[in-house]
């Protein structure tokens, strides 16, 4: 069954066609074309498809698109502010927090949560807050670094 479903993704409005049992990953992958947001596991284990959701980290693979209407979604292209980096991005790249890169979209995603809810998390609530996304090459340091220094400028 079809259903039209409206919300808004990284500021821009869109209203799309989708069946009911469409997941929102696919929604922005192949009908959106935002492809920063990657498939991992596909059941909610490795957090690679984690975008924000009215301002939460979900996992894209386990909504339902027909779920979101009305809602807000950002999505790691939207962290990029007029062709820039964001802060985060930015401490990304500088502490090395990327090897292979597939998780990197899911965490940025779960380090923006962290930073919006808390601007100055501690390590413990870092390392809480990016536990939903499984990283197989950084040993997770470099991550914690690069969000902790983000927290410690105060540009989450």
């Amino acid at each position: 069954m079809q259903e039209k479903v409206s919300f808004t993704v990284n500021g821009k409005e869109y209203e799309v066609e989708v069946l009911s049992n469409e997941r929102l990953l696919d929604t922005l992958r192949d009908n959106l074309g935002l492809t920063g947001t990657k498939e991992g596991c596909s059941i909610g284990e490795c957090g690679a498809c984690t975008v924000l959701l009215n301002g939460e980290a979900v996992n894209s693979c386990l909504v339902f698109t027909v779920q979101v209407q009305g809602g807000h979604i950002l999505t790691v292209e939207g962290l990029k502010k007029d062709g820039k980096l964001s802060p985060l991005q930015e401490a990304f790249v500088k502490y090395n927090a990327v090897q292979c890169g597939y998780c990197s979209p899911g965490m940025l995603m779960a380090a923006t949560a962290i930073l919006k809810k808390n601007p100055q998390p501690s390590r413990e609530e870092i390392k809480e807050g990016i536990a939903g996304v499984l990283c197989r090459c950084t040993g997770y340091e470099q991550i914690i670094q690069a969000i902790e220094a983000v927290a410690k400028k105060g540009e989450g």
